[in-house]
């Protein structure tokens, strides 16, 4: 009853924000984040004893340069009723594991932080200056997805133990993969240890800030500029999450798939956005109906079509998964601009402009977008 009567006070206290508008953003998670070393990395784990192949993310590699200007082209050749290309709202995964310097001995987890480049045997030449590239075309957003994607805490654990897992993890380091999650789901994610009771699973308040801060410095050495946008690593977050980011400069929060909710400001000013579509071609079937369906929904009820892309869609390395995507993402740009010609395409920094202020600063200087706000934001 108490934790009921805590939600609807939480909900009147944060009116729903509806918009007058159509609004399309796409949030995008991984960036950044390494995964099967290529080709070659690919025969060091079959020869392991990995049987690499049975489902998308043994695919998962690393985005490269070629791959961000093939998106960069495909985003170019769209605008909207404003004259603004589509923007990808990219989530950086701001460390790697350090290869090359792990020391089983210790059983300490090295990090390679993106701001010094990729760890060990990883090459991606012209990667760092085609993400910089996109952003100053404000093709690309950069935000923040963490310090790493696994829970450090958990897979610590298990290296002391020495056991089956800490044997899968010495196999994967070995050829410069981190981990392929969905073979071994008791990393968890960066703020959620799974193997924990569940009153335990996410790390303390102290442990996120640090974590968090650690993050933001990085983001803040490679950018330029502080995260005002970030996604927990597998939507993992909870209300110290939450603090940990307002204190790095975090103003807009990103929330997973699941049951289309509006966008509310919370007692801080921070924007808490819900992600309504799921565009995953490399994970499964996905076609333009559907996508359209999906938007008009939203459309209809006030609030903005908000996409979830990951990056292994755009990633061509191992497999290529960027032609299929690309395509999708031409014809759905197009279908969405044929039907809303008044349709508007922002990042997260717009939406939350428009959410504080009513207005954003477009192409050619303000667009005003009238916000109105109604009973709860569920």
């Amino acid at each position: 009853m108490m934790n009921r009567l805590r939600a609807a006070l939480r909900r009147a206290s944060n009116p729903a924000l509806r918009f007058n508008r159509p609004l399309v953003l796409f949030q995008s998670d991984d960036w950044g984040r390494v995964g099967v070393r290529d080709r070659d990395g690919w025969e060091e784990l079959t020869a392991a004893g990995v049987n690499l192949g049975v489902k998308p993310y043994d695919f998962y590699s690393l985005e490269t340069a070629g791959d961000l200007e093939a998106l960069a082209g495909t985003l170019r050749n769209h605008r909207d009723s404003a004259g603004r290309h589509p923007s990808i709202v990219m989530n950086f995964i701001m460390a790697n594991v350090d290869f090359d310097n792990v020391d089983p001995a210790h059983n300490q987890i090295p990090l390679h932080p993106l701001t010094q480049g990729l760890p060990g045997k990883w090459h991606r030449p012209g990667l760092f200056d085609a993400y910089q590239a996109g952003i100053r075309d404000r093709l690309f957003y950069p935000a923040l997805h963490g310090l790493t994607h696994f829970c450090e805490p958990a897979v610590s654990r298990e290296l002391k133990i020495a056991g089956e897992r800490s044997e899968l993890v010495a196999k994967l380091w070995r050829a410069q993969t981190p981990y392929i999650h969905w073979r071994m789901p008791w990393i968890g994610f960066e703020y959620w240890d799974p193997e924990k009771k569940p009153a335990r699973q996410f790390l303390t308040i102290s442990e996120q800030k640090e974590a968090i801060s650690r993050a933001a410095d990085c983001f803040r050495t490679m950018f330029n500029s502080s995260p005002l946008s970030a996604c927990a690593p597998g939507y993992r977050s909870n209300p110290d999450s939450k603090t940990a980011w307002s204190e790095a400069g975090v103003r807009v929060v990103q929330n997973g798939p699941g049951d289309r909710k509006a966008l509310y400001l919370d007692e801080r000013e921070i924007l808490s956005t819900f992600r309504a579509i799921e565009m995953e071609p490399a994970l499964g079937l996905c076609h333009v109906e559907q996508l359209m369906k999906q938007a008009e929904a939203c459309f209809h009820a006030g609030v903005p079509a908000v996409v979830s892309i990951h990056s292994i869609n755009f990633h061509s390395t191992i497999r290529d998964f960027r032609s299929p995507t690309l395509r999708l993402l031409n014809d759905f740009l197009a279908a969405l601009e044929n039907k809303w010609p008044d349709l508007l395409y922002l990042n997260d920094s717009d939406l939350f402009s428009i959410a504080t202020k009513g207005t954003y600063t477009g192409e050619t200087g303000p667009v005003n977008v009238p916000v109105t706000s109604t009973g709860g934001h569920a």
